[in-house]
């Protein structure tokens, strides 16, 4: 599908009245995992979509320009709030968690296994594997709190195991910073893949960040708070690979694009039939709003959009599916890997005064302190060992124990065997 193609129709045609915008709510009973998990997704990209246009607000002078904006912005924020309401009220924040490092580990695995860029698919590996250890957290924390087993909210889909320790995911910030692509040099895939999973692990920094001081009790709130963190230094990563040389109005219609490519692969994708017919409304909805992009590019740059995207042919769908097999492959041969500048690398290979190290023994200057450790150990002293859903032992030896919370691997030197990352 082109979009660009396609024939819009009146923006103001997608405002909707109170009854049209509050939507009926998903049973959390019956619903597919991967429905919630789409849900998150475009919760968080319609919320990137917005603060995107608020900025470009704040940056130019030009009324007629943010009047504009300020209508399409409405339809988005509208869009959002119909997306955040498809949650139940009987859906718990921690059972919703749940849902969004699900979300986390199977987007950044499907991005990762179909991404070109070596240096976009490093990141989108790198962090996958620690979102999947806070999927391991936050569910022994459901198990403990709640008494509900999180592999049933996962459909038994995603694996819940030990990832690299939460405490492992602490760098110095300044080493969270990566390289930017060029767009143009690029493909169209991997400028969407930069965009959809910053879009995303910001929607997670938010829910968490927002979230933290509605936990049940002290041990709930500190792990939410140091998630929240590490959520921080994703979406540092993340956007720091998104291109940089764009303007504004290029990127405008670049989230446009996005936006209208993620409403197509949920309407394909999609089993509820009712949430179907919402992803297609609002695909029509993106298309108006892409149209519009393209006649602001046009109208303050003189630029068709052709010339920030050549080619308006959506990339295949973007599926959400289990990945148990790539998780485990990346899990094996990168636990033991940090963050340096631009790079990773071994914590082996590190010098002895690298900040990694620094900054390790700043925020945890001993593990008994650290919330996420915290967690496993309360778990395992109540219930005998943690709790965890796998088809197959973990695919590291040193996570293999279910009595004792390892805190070694990836952050000290040869806690765990690792080899490297590899290309598509």
């Amino acid at each position: 599908m082109n979009p660009f193609k396609e024939k819009p129709y009146s923006i103001e045609k997608s405002i909707e009245n109170w009854e049209q915008v509050y939507p009926e709510p998903y049973n959390k009973r019956e619903v597919d995992p991967y429905t919630k998990t789409r849900i998150i997704l475009m919760n968080g990209t319609e919320f990137e979509a917005n603060w995107f246009s608020h900025q470009l607000a704040r940056h130019t002078t030009d009324n007629d320009l943010r009047r504009e904006l300020a209508l399409t912005r409405y339809i988005e924020k509208q869009q959002q709030l119909k997306i955040s309401l498809l949650k139940p009220k009987n859906e718990s924040i921690l059972e919703h968690t749940i849902s969004y490092e699900q979300l986390a580990v199977d987007l950044t695995a499907f991005l990762a296994k179909r991404e070109s860029d070596c240096s976009v698919k490093t990141a989108l590996d790198f962090a996958l594997l620690e979102d999947f250890d806070h999927l391991y957290r936050y569910a022994n924390l459901l198990e403990m709190q709640q008494g509900i087993y999180a592999e049933w909210l996962v459909g038994r889909y995603t694996e819940i195991m030990p990832g690299r320790p939460t405490i492992s995911h602490h760098r110095f910030p300044i080493d969270n910073v990566k390289s930017a692509i060029n767009a143009k040099d690029s493909d169209v895939s991997t400028v969407l893949a930069t965009m959809i999973i910053t879009a995303a692990e910001q929607q997670t920094m938010n829910y968490y960040m927002n979230v933290t001081n509605f936990a049940e009790c002290d041990m709930g709130r500190r792990l939410y708070q140091e998630i929240a963190l590490v959520e921080e230094e994703h979406v540092t990563q993340y956007e720091s690979l998104m291109d940089a040389n764009a303007t504004w109005l290029e990127m405008l219609l670049w989230h446009e694009y996005c936006e209208c490519y993620l409403y197509w692969s949920c309407y394909k994708t999609e089993t509820d039939p009712k949430i179907k017919n919402l992803w297609e409304q609002n695909l029509s909805f993106e298309i108006a709003h892409l149209h519009k992009a393209v006649e602001l590019l046009k109208k303050y740059e003189g630029k068709d959009w052709c010339e920030v995207i050549p080619n308006g042919e959506f990339p295949a769908p973007l599926s959400l599916h289990e990945n148990v097999e790539y998780v485990r492959k990346i899990l094996g041969n990168t636990v033991q890997y940090t963050s340096l500048k631009e790079n990773y690398i071994l914590v082996k290979d590190l010098p002895e005064d690298a900040d990694f190290f620094r900054f390790q023994n700043t925020i945890n200057p001993n593990t008994d302190i650290v919330p996420s450790h915290n967690v496993i150990e309360k778990q395992i002293m109540k219930k005998g060992m943690d709790y965890r859903y796998q088809v197959a032992p973990n695919p590291v030896p040193e996570l293999r124990n279910r009595r004792q919370d390892n805190t070694s691997v990836g952050r000290k030197p040869n806690a765990a065997s690792s080899t490297d990352f590899y290309c598509n």
